[in-house]
């Protein structure tokens, strides 16, 4: 038997053939469907934009359409006709007041300019009546407005009483001290026949003209924050805590009666804003106490 011997050489060999994919011809196809909505479940079923206007061809231009104006709407109620006199006389009046408002503003300007003192300050020309307020709070040492003063009524001075609020005072014009509101507390006291046994003041009283104003009542105690406090550690520290509710009063009727700021302009109408809110208060809380 005869074996053919093993040859072996380094010359390169030629790669098997391997079938390659055919090239493709044309647009390839689409493997997923286009998402297409019903006529019926289209979200949009309500006129956006409206109808189209309602187009006509213009005879003198051939091929150039025109839109129609719409009708003109026409009240059922048509206004009184105002005599335009008066209207006019009217619109004078009130021009005349704001030229005269800004030529005493423009004095002020001058006298602050050359470092003179401002007695009567116009602060806006819209509301003549406001005033600067100076409270000494550190977040709010300047604010606007006008000055009223609140009176509590309670029966008791325990923890969640909530009594009757007396009309504001509101004395005059500017930035009024407490004891300057004071004797129209008292005489609004006087008047609904109410003597308090014991009264609670934040630290804007003075002892003085404080203890000269409530003299007709005659009370227990007259607690004034950080400058008198009678009795013993206990009837002081609830006096202490009744007088730091009354800030919480105050708040809760700038925020749920409106009483942050008034809408009706001039002092006259501060009063009947801040009348009107403590109405409301009162009947809110008759309200609650016969529920």
């Amino acid at each position: 038997m005869r074996v053919k011997p093993s040859t072996h050489t380094d010359a390169p060999r030629p790669a098997p053939r391997i079938g390659l994919p055919p090239r493709s011809r044309g647009r390839p196809q689409k493997t997923e469907r286009p998402q297409r909505f019903p006529r019926r479940d289209h979200p949009i079923k309500h006129h956006v934009a409206g109808p189209e206007p309602t187009r006509a061809a213009d005879r003198s231009k051939p091929g150039r359409p025109r839109t129609q104006t719409p009708p003109k709407t026409q009240h059922r109620h048509p206004r009184p006709a105002t005599p335009v006199h008066l209207t006019t006389s009217a619109r004078t009046s009130k021009l005349e007041t704001f030229i005269e408002r800004s030529e005493r503003v423009a004095e002020q300007i001058h006298k602050r300019m050359r470092g003179e003192p401002i007695t009567d300050r116009l602060i806006s020309i819209f509301d003549p009546d406001a005033r600067p307020i100076r409270k000494g709070k550190l977040g709010k040492p300047n604010e606007f407005g006008f000055v009223a003063q609140l009176c509590e009524v309670t029966e008791n001075t325990k923890t969640g009483a909530r009594g009757l609020i007396v009309p504001a005072a509101a004395g005059e014009l500017g930035n009024p001290t407490e004891d300057t509101l004071l004797p129209d507390t008292i005489a609004e006291l006087q008047r609904l026949g109410i003597s308090p046994q014991e009264v609670a003041l934040d630290g804007g009283f003075n002892i003085g003209p404080t203890t000269e104003a409530l003299a007709p009542f005659d009370p227990e105690r007259t607690f004034i924050a950080g400058r008198q406090q009678p009795g013993s550690r206990r009837t002081q520290r609830r006096l202490a805590r009744y007088r730091t509710g009354s800030e919480g009063r105050i708040s809760h009727m700038k925020r749920g009666y409106g009483l942050r700021r008034s809408r009706l302009k001039d002092h006259e109408g501060m009063q009947a804003w801040t009348g009107w809110s403590i109405l409301t208060y009162n009947l809110d809380t008759v309200a609650i106490r016969t529920s």
